[in-house]
């Protein structure tokens, strides 16, 4: 009995091995996109800097090409380096390159639900429903405008406070960023100090660092490995906390909803689904409000919070450059408070604004997308269902499209005579379908609390420091290394 037993048992775990042998090798074909060779099971994992993945596929694709793939785990993963190709896969192939890879990790935290890792019906539905109820409380208009440079002065006091001394600035320009999409989908602003916002907060930017961690990347490689603990763990129980204040809210929202006001993205949401309340193949049901509002809170404020942090840290690196942008926006508002218009008269401050942007290149690899059809590709067959990564990062920093793109430079943004140029290379928000269904208002608010914060101070390193650090640290963005500012009040 106990051989039976045992025989059985390794004639299961060869049938184990040659099924993830199978897996292994589905897909494979000559016509596949080429790269290096990879281990059964582990694939090319060894071969990753898991720190800076981006780094890693910028040096392989001078090896291999602008369409490549990589092996991770039991998934060949296709990789798109260059302007070109990545515009031409997300652009001119955008129903094909257009649905969202489902990463384990995403699974987890979402279940499919909401915008940022959904698909199909449930994804246009609920991405054309936010970008709608955006314009409608007026992304883009003067509303909004309006809004952002209120919250701007808050920041300006809370900037004044410290009186020229040491600062962090990390909690208050997320707090006052954040503030803009929260005044949306709550319906009014919070208090820099609120404990609550603030764990809010600290639950956001945890997550975007853990993103990153090895941990989860070897769990999205492997997911079997989901028993062990490891920031896999902290990022589904902080996302489990950070809904469950959504919820509270939605109860708040819910006993006091006018359906004829409309304050807020949660009265919204819930009129359109007293709307479709017999429709029984709607998408307005609860767990899709909440998996909404938490995308947009993250969307809405970790990647314009850090982009302004990267601004004002190059300023304090290139004080020459700061100089002259400041000049720049002291000729054209005088002391009236810049408006988003202005930059429109600011050449130059916009052609910064944009550098800036190029050079942080804050979402390195973009979110991976997976095919939706088998395609021919740049020669290469591509079979449906394949993970395929965007390599934003050599698109930013494509040497065919910017000068010197290892450099801050922002002439990449201006021509002989000074002027602003517009950059087709220039996607720090992505291209296609999937592109930042909030880049208007990410605009806007780079640009507004930018050029406002530059009218007030000049800033600074700490006495002492020379050597300003502008490398990143390891998260999801690609964010700068903690530091202190000085925020000088100009005269």
């Amino acid at each position: 009995m106990d051989f039976t037993y045992s025989v059985a048992t390794y004639f299961v775990l060869a049938l184990v091995v040659l099924n993830i042998l199978n897996q292994w090798n589905k897909g494979v074909s000559r016509h596949f996109p080429p790269g290096p060779k990879g281990w059964p099971l582990i694939g090319n994992l060894l071969d990753i800097n898991l720190k800076k993945p981006h780094l890693t596929y910028i040096e392989l694709s001078k090896t291999y090409g602008p369409v490549f793939s990589i092996q991770m785990g039991v998934r060949k993963i296709v990789v798109l380096a260059g302007y070109e190709t990545v515009k031409d896969a997300l652009v001119n192939h955008a129903e094909v390159f257009g649905a969202r890879a489902e990463l384990p990790i995403f699974l987890k935290m979402d279940k499919g639900h909401g915008i940022i890792s959904s698909n199909g019906e449930n994804w246009k539905t609920m991405r054309r429903f936010a970008i709608t109820t955006l314009r409608d409380f007026g992304m883009g208009k003067n509303i909004i405008e309006q809004k952002i440079m209120e919250e701007c002065n808050y920041l300006i006091q809370y900037f004044s406070s410290f009186k020229g001394k040491p600062f962090n600035d990390e909690i208050l320009l997320n707090s006052s960023v954040a503030n803009i999409i929260v005044a949306i989908l709550l319906g009014h602003r919070m208090n820099y100090e609120d404990p609550t916002f603030l764990r809010l907060l600290h639950l956001n930017n945890e997550n975007i660092r853990l993103l990153a961690s090895p941990m989860v990347q070897v769990y999205n490689i492997l997911p079997i490995l989901e028993f062990l603990p490891g920031c896999h763990k902290i990022i589904i129980k902080n996302i489990e906390d950070f809904c469950e204040f959504i919820r509270s809210k939605l109860i708040e929202h819910w006993k006091c909803l006018d359906v004829n006001d409309q304050r807020s993205l949660i009265d919204v949401f819930f009129l359109r689904q007293k709307q479709e309340a017999e429709n029984k193949t709607s998408y307005f049901y609860e767990e899709n409000l909440v998996k909404v509002v938490r995308n947009l809170f993250t969307a809405g404020t970790v990647t314009t919070a850090t982009t302004l942090r990267w601004g004002l840290l190059l300023m304090m690196k290139y004080p020459d450059i700061q100089e002259k942008v400041q000049d720049e926006i002291s000729r054209v508002t005088g002391s009236m408070q810049p408006n988003y218009s202005h930059r429109l008269q600011m050449p130059y401050t916009n052609a910064v604004v944009h550098e800036v942007q190029r050079f942080t290149d804050l979402l390195p690899l973009s979110l991976p997308h997976e095919t939706t059809t088998d395609i021919y590709f740049k020669g290469y067959f591509i079979p449906k269902g394949t993970y395929i990564i965007p390599l934003l990062s050599s698109v930013l920093k494509d040497e065919t499209q910017f000068d010197k793109p290892d450099e801050f430079n922002p002439c990449n943004f201006l021509d002989s005579d000074g002027n602003f140029v517009k950059k087709e290379a220039f996607m720090p928000f992505s291209a296609g379908r999937r592109v930042c269904a909030g880049e208007t208002l990410a605009r806007m608010e780079v640009f507004l609390f930018f050029t406002s914060l530059l009218q007030k101070f000049k800033f600074c390193p700490p006495p002492g420091v020379t050597d300003i650090d502008i490398s990143s640290e390891m998260s999801f963005t690609n964010s700068p290394v903690q530091h202190m500012i000085c925020a000088i009040p100009r005269t």
